[in-house]
């Protein structure tokens, strides 16, 4: 948490659907918790004092390490990428997924387990594609979610 007691939100921004941006920054000026992007490159966020933006070094875990290094417990995290999730949970955060599950100590294991096996299989041939594409239900599921998470923390 950065400051007694307040937890703040770190956004992996670089695949960031743009309707989840949206909810986010209304939610952090609401609940007046601190959101901050972390990218790969710099990017433009609304004029707030709750909403900033952090470029994080180039590379391809460049904006993954910058959070891991800033989240602390009772932070959230916002990520699709289920590695970053078991790291932050590791360090006593919790992670959600643009399309609304929440990754816990008790659930992240399970996923990355998962997420493990699935790579296997399309490795393997046994399956081909990736997931559904990202529609209106995918938002609602994250911002119901993002509002039971917030209303438990702040």
């Amino acid at each position: 948490m950065t400051q007694k007691g307040h937890m703040q939100i770190l956004v992996d921004a670089d695949a960031l659907p743009g309707a989840i941006r949206l909810v986010l920054f209304r939610a952090a000026e609401r609940v007046r918790v601190p959101l901050v992007l972390v990218a790969n490159q710099s990017l433009r966020v609304p004029e707030s004092a709750y909403i900033s933006s952090l470029a994080a070094p180039s590379g391809p875990d460049g904006a993954d390490d910058r959070i891991t290094e800033l989240v602390e417990p009772g932070d959230l995290v916002v990520t699709a990428d289920i590695p970053l999730a078991d790291r932050v949970v590791e360090k006593g955060a919790c992670a959600l997924d643009p399309r609304g599950q929440l990754h816990t100590e008790e659930t992240i294991k399970h996923r990355l387990a998962m997420r493990d096996l699935m790579d296997q299989l399309r490795t393997d041939g046994a399956i081909t594609g990736g997931p559904p594409a990202f529609n209106r239900k995918d938002v609602q599921a994250f911002a119901n979610q993002l509002d039971r998470f917030l209303t438990r923390h702040c």
